[in-house]
């Protein structure tokens, strides 16, 4: 449990801040935008389709006013796109404005870089258990 903390400081400020591609971080910052606010990016870079704010916010574990209000501070900041279902009009669609699309792909390869160079230093068996682990860890947070 004590290894815990000690990553923290890699998810939070300045870490994060350097590692931005400038339009993102412009972006971010000219809005008034919060860590908070940047949490939904990889939730939405991550899915398979668009998301809807109930979705965004169980990703996040927020409430859904919460989330709401997230999406429209990325939405003023034209970072993501909102769109009515065509299903189901109470429901809105939120995905990554396109321009923003490569921009957060690159910044979340170089976030994950060393990670990346602590499986690549591990044997392939200690490399599958770690991945088990982690994605152990992942359901668990989620539920």
């Amino acid at each position: 449990m004590g290894l815990v903390p000690l990553l923290e400081p890699y998810f939070r400020g300045a870490a994060v801040s350097a590692l931005m591609p400038e339009p993102l971080r412009e972006a971010m910052e000219s809005h008034g935008l919060t860590p908070r606010h940047g949490a939904v990016l990889p939730q939405l870079l991550a899915a398979d389709e668009p998301l809807t704010v109930s979705g965004i916010a169980g990703r996040l574990q927020v409430s859904l006013p919460t989330a709401s209000e997230l999406v429209g501070g990325l939405a003023r900041a034209g970072i993501v796109t909102r769109t009515p279902d065509e299903t189901n009009r109470r429901r809105v669609l939120v995905s990554l404005a396109e321009e923003y699309r490569p921009l957060l792909e690159s910044f979340v390869a170089r976030r994950g870089e060393p990670l990346l160079r602590a499986l690549a230093g591990l044997p392939a068996e200690q490399r599958e258990g770690f991945m088990a682990g982690l994605r152990a860890w992942v359901r668990e947070v989620q539920q």
